[in-house]
């Protein structure tokens, strides 16, 4: 199955995905981009709106997101997202709140973004008994939080937060620097039928690791298996900072082929950034492929139960489905070295 271009469902509007297609000249273009975006949105609030939305960048904004929903106690003590909540905006305002997130991002990692949050509202409409509207705990599209943390500038630093329940988008904007990580990508359902199309956020993630898997030789594949079964993420929110030690396979004795799965499987992350600010992240993880493991936990047919990590000195992948089956996943993207973008951002 594949992932077909979609829109968003009524109410949440976005631009139709074309109008974003063509190729941009460089990241300091990106960059261009994005402050106008920021400034054009803000320009649309309220000052009690814009109060909400335009917060300082320091440790303690920078690190409140979660992939739990809205209602939820987050790794960070928070209970509530930076910003403003979608459903506190107008169709305009979310409209351009939408151009803003898709200023820095490919056309793939926007759609793949919509899909999550489409899925999300998936599950709100569906779920059974149908939750009070008391409920603290909330789903769907109107509970995801968009914020600027800093002063957008095409110089200084600054942040672009979009999040909600299973998705965090942390673009951080140093000058011709856009810096994804850390984020979170996660599915529940994981696959569900929109206007008829068959739409799976997470499939090509899921697809192309069972296929590295089952291209490695017998003995790679033993040495990639864990002796343990995790039943979710190691490094996920609350874990900034923290390193764990390589485990699985290492790439250095990959043949060519499969060195080339494990490069196309990384860029289903680093590709939700622009191409000029993935292109030379990707080509960073080629130069220390050798140094980069692969470890798998589950069964290896497809549909499987099977969590994996992807861990090498400047990137860490994980992917979990979360409990006993395959309908609830959990993925996060980290680079130990450059998190909220630490190579060019001081504390």
């Amino acid at each position: 199955m594949t992932i077909h271009r979609v829109v968003l469902l009524p109410v949440l509007l976005a631009l139709p995905l074309a109008a974003h297609s063509g190729q941009r000249a460089g990241t300091s273009d990106t960059t261009q981009k994005a402050v106008a975006a920021a400034n054009s949105f803000l320009a649309m609030l309220s000052d009690a709106q814009r109060a909400k939305v335009d917060l300082p960048l320091n440790k303690t904004t920078r690190s409140n997101w979660s992939n739990l929903p809205t209602g939820a106690v987050f790794q960070s003590g928070a209970t509530e997202r930076n910003g403003l909540k979608f459903g506190a905006l107008t169709a305009a305002q979310q409209e351009a709140a939408l151009a803003l997130v898709r200023s820095t991002l490919s056309p793939s990692g926007y759609e793949k973004v919509i899909n999550i949050v489409n899925g999300d509202e998936t599950l709100e409409r569906t779920t059974a008994p149908r939750r009070p509207p008391a409920t603290r705990t909330r789903f769907g599209r109107a509970e995801y939080y968009i914020a600027i943390l800093g002063k957008p500038s095409a110089s200084e630093p600054w942040m672009i937060q979009f999040g909600g329940h299973h998705l965090a988008i942390n673009v951080t904007v140093a000058g011709p620097e856009n810096v994804l990580t850390p984020s979170h990508t996660g599915s529940q359902p994981t696959m569900y039928t929109f206007n008829g199309q068959t739409i799976r956020p997470l499939g090509h993630e899921n697809d192309k690791a069972f296929a590295l898997m089952n291209a490695l030789s017998a003995a790679q594949q033993k040495q990639a298996t864990l002796n343990y079964e995790v039943k979710d993420v190691v490094a996920g929110p609350g874990h900034d900072g923290e390193v764990i030690q390589p485990e699985g396979v290492r790439a250095s004795g990959f043949t060519t082929a499969q060195r080339t799965m494990l490069l196309d499987l990384i860029r289903e992350w680093v590709g939700i950034i622009n191409s000029e600010s993935a292109r030379p992240k990707m080509a960073e993880i080629e130069g220390h492929l050798s140094d980069t493991y692969f470890a798998w936990s589950g069964g290896t047919i497809n549909g499987s139960r099977a969590y994996f990590r992807i861990q090498g000195p400047t990137v860490m992948i994980e992917y979990a489905p979360i409990g006993d089956g395959t309908d609830h996943i959990h993925t996060f993207y980290r680079d130990p070295t450059n998190d909220y973008g630490a190579k060019v951002i001081k504390p």
